[in-house]
């Protein structure tokens, strides 16, 4: 596929780079030409993801971490730092779902979730502006549709998405005067182990992705590549003039009402 924008000389944080919407684009990234410091809690899989970027003639530092863990957040923006000289753009992939509603979500998973999904992207993000404001660099977070809309059964996955849209319009008009763009991704239902790891087995995954097929203007779930798509063109000066938006690549989703 002819690459529609540019990413050369430009170098980049992602988080959550060990599978899903994180390797899909630190793939991309690499094909446009992005010099690339990823971080994940898996290693194996984190150097898998080197390997394919390594393909598009990157070789990215690979930093094992937990985004959760504040001395490893420090960590992966120093060794970024040290090793490239500067920093570009912030991707703030990492996150997780847990299935719940009012009735059965514990403080304990509602903290992680905080923790994982919007207290992450914070900290990283506090971190890399001042060096974002030297490149006039931006973020991208990916947030999701539940973020847009509400949905049963996964309370605190949608608040702490919530929180990501808030965070990046607010962060957005922060960062407008030193020309640092700050935009967010909504991803609908995506083919990844996203909600396998959140407690569905293969069978209630298989049906929940039939299911997909109904919920989804387009009629199907996407996959990870598309949200890197979009990921990468909001990251890339193509995107020059769009700062503190929330780009629904959900298929329809986020317009679709129940009838």
């Amino acid at each position: 596929m002819a690459a529609p924008m540019s990413l050369a000389g430009k170098v980049a944080i992602i988080t959550g780079a060990s599978s899903g919407i994180g390797a899909a684009t630190s793939v991309l990234f690499a094909r446009l030409g992005a010099n690339l410091a990823l971080t994940g809690r898996n290693d194996k899989n984190l150097e898998q993801t080197g390997k394919k970027c390594e393909e598009h003639s990157c070789k990215p530092l690979l930093i094992t971490g937990d985004v959760t863990k504040e001395a490893d957040v420090e960590n992966l923006v120093e060794s970024a730092l040290k090793h490239f000289g500067k920093l570009d753009v912030v991707v703030n992939n990492a996150g997780i779902i847990d299935l719940g509603g009012i009735e059965n979500t514990t403080l304990e998973r509602f903290d992680r979730m905080m923790d994982i999904n919007i207290r992450s992207v914070f900290y990283l993000s506090s971190l890399a502006v001042p060096h974002l404001i030297k490149t006039k660099g931006n973020i991208v977070n990916v947030s999701s549709v539940n973020g847009m809309r509400a949905f049963p059964n996964v309370l605190a996955y949608c608040v702490s998405k919530s929180a990501v849209d808030q965070f990046t319009r607010c962060a957005a008009l922060d960062l407008a005067p030193h020309q640092v763009r700050v935009n967010s991704v909504n991803p609908g239902v995506t083919v990844t182990e996203l909600q396998k790891r959140g407690g569905l087995n293969e069978e209630a995954y298989a049906k929940f992705l039939e299911r997909s097929k109904t919920t989804h203007a387009l009629g199907r779930p996407g996959d990870p590549e598309e949200v890197a798509n979009t990921i990468a063109f909001l990251a890339s000066d193509a995107a020059s003039f769009i700062t503190g938006a929330q780009v629904p690549v959900d298929g329809g989703r986020h317009a679709m009402c129940p009838r």
